[in-house]
């Protein structure tokens, strides 16, 4: 739910002193041809809401509304223009009426601010949640700004993109297209705050601070320049309150409140408030979404499930809301041979609201379209995840090897072995770790190269010789891990990662580089449920299914394919005390303890990746036997 990239940006150029003033972006002037209107719509309650609304001054006829709220302010330019408009071109060209709006308590707009407010009890009909804000909105301006055709479409990014979800709760008639936006869909179980029931810190409590100390963005000062260190330094999460918060970040309270998959967060889930709608759902994600690409894969998976008559799908190779700006060429290190954003912009999206909103033209795709990293290529799909992918293993296995060959019976020592210690967190990116916000590295750290980390004694390694033929995988990517420790918790972190060849003639620095294509991590108190935690029991194996998530990479020809497994992935997320106690917000410096982590390999405890490998693809070969281990063994206690 981060800041929307564009703003981001101009903080970025701030902070970086890249430039003395908006002026120096030279931001377009709409005035000629948009007449702006800046009112306060009243809600149902008597909440008033900040808008801005924007007229085409030469429309040839009545035009849709697109319509976009957002928690981050609607903030004008040097010309007194929403800064965000100006990311609209294709969408300017085609007409529309934009209109963008501050939710309630923040920026200009009244009432109290609520972190992803929850859905309102309907039994109440004083009630309000930001499902009765947008209808209440939607209702005004078709009633009041004049030239609309009756028609809105909703859309946002993040957020913003929640905020568009929330609309199909209870939408307004005149609502006729959404488009969420890496949208995220449950805070608890895969989007901002937790995955897995693992606490994202140094997200949780940098996202918190900013939207809550003030109605404005506001960003927590660090005085170490390694966020690593600082975060280190600060001790048992019991710290947070205690030495700098002080109970006043209503998000952090709820934090620590609420460590488990309790009613608060079942509450604060979108997808189970879901219902089958005929609205037409563009649903927008990045494989490299740092934040929030979990929320728009499980809405399309629910809407899909519910029958919902016009659900689509569109994934690139994007880092959150990497779509919306810029060419879209490159991410990080990668070249994508093509402008992957304004194919999206001006290609699905905008022929997408035109056909919904003003009965013009086609739909540009079927029900998915994704982008094929590796191969980079689009690919339009009649249904996603596509029929044509079978399910194949590949199988964790002896001397740092994988192979889609199972293991075999008979191994003297069938586990690899590492020592995992809380003083000495694995780093989430290499280090310094700069803030979250407005730190540079946050939007590409998944593509950051994972050598950095390979040789660590704490952070287990297996990758396949290189492969004969491309190995293409389209749909969810499941481990299967099979896991002991000596502790009584534990986290798991798991990477699928393609590692090109050592000689890479196409663009010779990335000879070696090692790339994230999957990845999640799960906290080992809820293997048997996210609402009833319970204690591991010491070195007794248990069996992990940890979703990695939907991916459609080709793994090319030359390249291997790596599995690393670690226990810690700091700050990104919290310690793991590797005691188990009842809430680790709770936790005491004499609770965090080592640990040796034991992951299995043998017929009867086979850990393995699960991939939907493309039909005909050949498989990849096991690892020479000969080759030099990737794994470093600790000694047990």
């Amino acid at each position: 739910m981060a800041i929307h990239r564009f703003r981001l940006r101009l903080l970025l150029l701030f902070t970086l002193g890249a430039v003395p003033s908006l002026m120096a972006l030279r931001p377009p002037d709409f005035r000629p041809a948009f007449r702006k209107m800046d009112v306060m719509i009243a809600m149902r309650d008597g909440v008033r809401l900040h808008t801005e609304i924007y007229l085409p001054r030469h429309a040839s006829g009545p035009l849709p509304i697109l319509l976009q709220r957002t928690p981050y302010g609607v903030e004008d330019d040097a010309h007194g223009d929403a800064k965000d408009l100006r990311l609209y071109p294709t969408l300017i060209a085609d007409g529309y009426i934009f209109v963008f709006q501050d939710i309630r308590g923040r920026f200009k707009s009244g009432g109290t601010f609520v972190m992803n407010r929850p859905p309102r009890d309907s039994r109440d009909p004083k009630a309000t949640d930001e499902s009765t804000d947008t209808w209440d909105t939607i209702d005004w301006l078709v009633k009041h700004v004049p030239g609309n055709n009756g028609r809105v479409g909703i859309f946002g990014i993040s957020y913003g993109g929640w905020l568009s979800t929330m609309a199909l709760l209870d939408p307004h008639p005149a609502l006729r297209a959404v488009s969420e936006q890496a949208s995220p869909a449950d805070l608890y179980l895969g989007d901002d705050f937790y995955h897995n029931g693992a606490f994202r810190l140094s997200y949780g409590f940098e996202y918190a601070t900013m939207m809550e100390t003030s109605k404005t963005n506001f960003f927590f000062h660090f005085d170490r320049y390694d966020t690593y260190t600082w975060y280190l330094g600060l001790g048992p999460l019991a710290n947070v309150n205690a030495k700098y918060l002080h109970g006043q970040i209503p998000a952090w309270n709820d934090f620590v409140r609420h460590p488990d998959y309790d009613a608060f967060w079942q509450k604060q889930a979108v997808w189970p408030w879901l219902r089958r709608t005929a609205i037409p759902v563009l649903n927008v994600a990045g494989w490299w979404d740092q934040e929030d690409f979990y929320g728009p894969l499980k809405i399309y998976r629910t809407l899909r499930t519910l029958g919902s008559t016009h659900n689509y799908l569109v994934v690139g190779p994007w880092n959150h809301g990497g779509w919306a700006e810029g060419p879209g060429r490159t991410l990080g290190p990668l070249d994508f041979g093509s402008n992957t954003g304004v194919y999206f912009r001006d290609k699905l999206e905008a022929p997408w609201f035109a056909y919904w909103l003003k009965d013009k033209g086609k739909l540009p795709f079927g029900q998915a379209m994704t982008f094929q990293t590796g191969s980079d290529r689009w690919v339009a799909y009649d249904q996603w995840p596509p029929k044509k992918a079978v399910e194949k293993k590949l199988y964790l296995r002896a001397r740092g090897g994988l192979s889609f060959a199972p293991p075999p019976d008979g191994e003297a020592r069938p586990w690899d072995r590492y020592l995992s210690d809380p003083a000495h967190p694995v780093p989430y990116r290499p280090r310094p770790v700069r803030p979250t916000y407005p730190g540079p590295e946050w939007p590409v750290w998944l593509l950051q190269d994972q050598r950095f980390v390979d040789n660590r004694p704490d952070v287990a390694t297996w990758e396949t010789a290189p492969l004969d033929h491309d190995v293409t995988v389209t749909g969810d990517i499941v481990a299967h891990l099979y896991a002991a420790t000596t502790g009584s918790d534990s986290d798991w972190v798991v990477k699928l990662i393609d590692v090109y060849p050592e000689t890479y003639a196409p663009k010779p620095k990335l000879g070696g580089y090692e790339l994230i294509v999957a990845d999640d991590f799960f906290r080992g108190r809820l293997h048997n449920s996210y609402v009833h935690p319970q204690p591991l029991v010491p070195n007794q194996v248990t069996a992990y299914t940890i979703d990695l998530h939907d991916n459609n990479h080709c793994f090319r020809k030359g390249h291997r394919i790596m599995v690393q497994v670690q226990s810690s992935w700091f700050p990104l997320i919290d310690r793991n005390p590797q005691t188990y106690v009842k809430n680790i917000f709770a936790a005491q410096p004499s609770d965090f303890r080592k640990a040796t982590q034991t992951v299995y390999r043998s017929p009867q405890y086979p850990s393995n990746i699960e991939l939907p490998v493309v039909a005909g693809a050949a498989p990849a070969r096991e690892s020479n036997p000969g080759s030099p281990p990737r794994l470093h063994a600790a000694q047990p206690h």
